[in-house]
């Protein structure tokens, strides 16, 4: 990056939240959001304009083979040594919570039952149609062309980029990755 040149970054899958200084965009048109645009059939945005970009609970919301289609769209869109950082829902965790029979771990308490609730947070009320492990979505990011791709914390980051956390959200319930182009 020269000397003086800002710091590009995206945030995909926003939904309404569009914090400014970010290239909000989702599929969905909503006030803030700057490109509404189906990830699957391209970003307008060209190869290598980059910085970083971070998506917090959406890429769950896509088929799970589409789920490296827009992997590596994001990475397409990334400078080289660019970032990714992704936060999705840990299934993982959930299934602990199930196992050991930990109902406040569940958002959803819409039902007697843990196995209910259990279901329905994993499955988002239908929304999702991919569930992640970290194991698994290190695989796609890898697939998709990512070459270092490493476990991140909530608010912390192995990036020199300061602010790629502050959009970090549902640190009990989520895992984070960093994947690099």
């Amino acid at each position: 990056m020269a000397v003086g040149e800002a710091v590009k970054r995206l945030h995909w899958g926003c939904g309404t939240i569009t914090p400014a200084g970010w290239i909000n965009s989702d599929l969905w048109e909503h006030p803030g959001v700057d490109l509404c645009a189906d990830i699957l059939d391209g970003l307008p945005l060209p190869d290598d304009s980059v910085d970083y970009a971070v998506s917090n609970h959406a890429l769950q919301e896509l088929d799970i083979y589409d789920v490296e289609v827009a992997l590596a769209e994001l990475r397409r869109v990334l400078k080289p040594g660019g970032v990714l950082r992704l936060c999705l829902p840990d299934l993982d965790r959930a299934i602990a919570a199930y196992l050991e029979r930990d109902g406040d771990y569940f958002l959803v308490r819409e039902w007697e039952t843990i196995a209910g609730n259990f279901i329905t947070q994993i499955r988002w009320h239908g929304y999702n149609k991919t569930l992640f492990t970290y194991e698994f979505a290190e695989e796609l990011a890898r697939k998709a062309g990512f070459g270092r791709v490493e476990r991140a914390a909530y608010r912390e980051s192995a990036t020199t980029f300061s602010e790629i956390t502050a959009l970090d959200t549902r640190p009990d319930e989520s895992f984070y990755l960093e994947a690099w182009k």
